[in-house]
């Protein structure tokens, strides 16, 4: 990561931090007193190979004793009409501003992926995480829907595994190198406010952001 780009990530970090602080405050109390504790989703992700961290996330499904691998069909009853809302207009994320001051993610670059999927394939991840993981992404922006309606139809943990492997990593990755390429501030800029524009899109045609 340039200076540039982290001094950048600071900056809107910052901007956001204190333009949302109220309303977080505000929405971290609904949940509190509609949805109970725990607030936060707290999940190990990898920063790269064998430099793992814990992302933050707002809770969106109902806590259960063990829970591992991607949300897919499987995972659907569990996600509270509250999470689904946050889901919506990705309000979940916004814990990750904390995640992209202490550096462990940027506001651009590929999605943080689980462990076990970094050591299942080394190789692939080794060469996507080059860059920081992101909040947001060229993956993120042109693969996540049909990655979402993939994973809807799995019905078992283990399906859902398999449509990953199978049909989103290999996609996800080539994306991901080739925003690796072709990184640079304006890039950044430009997918960020693609993704301003895609939540406010599907807003507006009801149609479900993850």
């Amino acid at each position: 990561m340039t200076p540039t780009k982290r001094l950048f990530d600071i900056a809107g970090a910052l901007f956001l931090g204190v333009l949302l602080a109220l309303p977080f405050g505000l929405l971290l109390i609904y949940l509190l007193l509609r949805e109970g504790r725990p607030v936060f989703y707290v999940s190990e992700r990898m920063h790269a190979p064998g430099r793992p961290f814990l992302l933050w996330k707002l809770r969106t499904m109902r806590v259960v004793e063990a829970d591992s691998g991607v949300s897919g069909g499987d995972k659907a009853d569990r996600v509270t009409p509250m999470g689904k809302w946050l889901r919506k207009y990705r309000a979940d994320e916004i814990p990750q501003l904390w995640n992209v001051l202490k550096g462990d993610m940027s506001f651009v670059g590929p999605r943080p992926p689980l462990r076990s999927y970094v050591e299942r394939f080394p190789d692939i991840y080794a060469r996507v995480l080059t860059a920081r993981p992101g909040v947001t992404g060229l993956a993120t922006l042109h693969f996540h829907r049909r990655e979402e309606q993939l994973l809807r139809a799995c019905v078992t943990a283990e399906q859902t595994d398999e449509v990953y492997v199978r049909r989103c990593i290999p996609r996800k990755a080539h994306l991901d190198e080739i925003y690796s390429k072709r990184r640079n501030i304006c890039t950044d800029v430009k997918l960020m406010v693609d993704t301003v524009r895609g939540v406010t899109r599907r807003e507006r045609k009801g149609v479900k952001v993850d």
